[in-house]
């Protein structure tokens, strides 16, 4: 009688993911604990606990079709369908883009504007899963809270969202024919946009997880500011007099964003950096 192979252990199967997934991510141990705690349905303080216990087939082969994904460069996040921000675990699928730490510097930005007792009308241009409304909505739930999005599949995905974190708080409409047609002629005291912002060509676009990501998402013309142009160019006519426009952007963007909204008239133009210290939203206030 042939005695059935030993099982490997949790602790062996983490270290040979690990070992697959160096120098394909900068994080490939973190990577590899996320993919297996999301398989076994527990935390990574779970699989710190339980190394030595044995890893059943079942659940070893579904890690490895996890692990050989990420190997491709499959985001993390699209392989468990979570991420957090604001602290919030989202739902996230290749409809839409992961959202970053780095654009929670957007919220941050808005929130300093939005007094918390004040009613206020907000608009956020292309939400995606729906990240930065929500996190909005929860932080001043005095404001009135619009969120747009030109891809059903990716509004349906920020609706999930809002069900789940902002039930009744975000106002979710679909764009049809341009960033400003779902506000029709409403005014606002606050627009703000994480729009497509990668040039056409720009070598990251084949970066690790990038390249998974929705490119309607990312790319905006030869030199990335196409969308910035257009919200840019069109945002004056849905602000009210004072009312300020935030727009996250690539590193080396902030000056042409900076001009093109002194070229519009607006004001108190500025451009703040993101945790790595890099240039990443542009602000400026309507006049009047």
């Amino acid at each position: 009688m042939v005695a059935p192979a030993a099982q490997e252990t949790l602790g062996a199967r983490l270290r040979a993911a690990a070992a697959r997934l160096e120098g394909v991510c900068a994080t490939a141990r973190l990577d590899a604990e996320v993919l297996l705690a999301h398989t076994l349905q527990r935390d990574r303080a779970y699989l710190r606990a339980h190394l030595d216990d044995p890893l059943p087939p079942p659940a070893a082969s579904a890690y490895a079709q996890l692990v050989a994904r990420r190997a491709q460069g499959v985001p993390v996040a699209y392989l468990t369908g979570v991420q957090e921000f604001w602290s919030l675990p989202l739902r996230v699928s290749e409809a839409a883009l992961v959202p970053r730490a780095d654009t929670e510097l957007l919220v941050e930005l808005a929130l300093q504007l939005l007094p918390p007792e004040r009613e206020a009308a907000v608009a956020d241009l292309g939400t995606g899963t729906g990240a930065v409304a929500i996190a909005l909505a929860r932080e001043r739930p005095r404001a009135r809270m619009v969120a747009t999005e030109a891809c059903a599949a990716a509004r349906a995905l920020a609706q999930s969202n809002i069900e789940r974190w902002a039930p009744g708080g975000v106002d979710l409409r679909a764009a049809r024919s341009g960033w400003f047609d779902a506000l029709h002629d409403e005014r606002y005291d606050l627009i703000l946009s994480n729009p497509p912002y990668i040039a056409a060509h720009d070598p990251h676009l084949e970066a690790d997880g990038v390249r998974y990501e929705p490119r309607l998402a990312l790319v905006s013309g030869p030199d990335g500011l196409d969308a910035l142009r257009a919200i840019i160019a069109g945002a004056a006519a849905h602000l009210h007099g004072g009312g300020w426009l935030l727009l996250e952007h690539g590193f080396q963007q902030g000056e042409a964003v900076r001009a093109l909204l002194s070229a519009h008239g607006y004001v108190e133009v500025a451009t703040h950096a993101d945790l790595a210290g890099q240039p990443r939203v542009s602000a400026g206030r309507r006049a009047g």
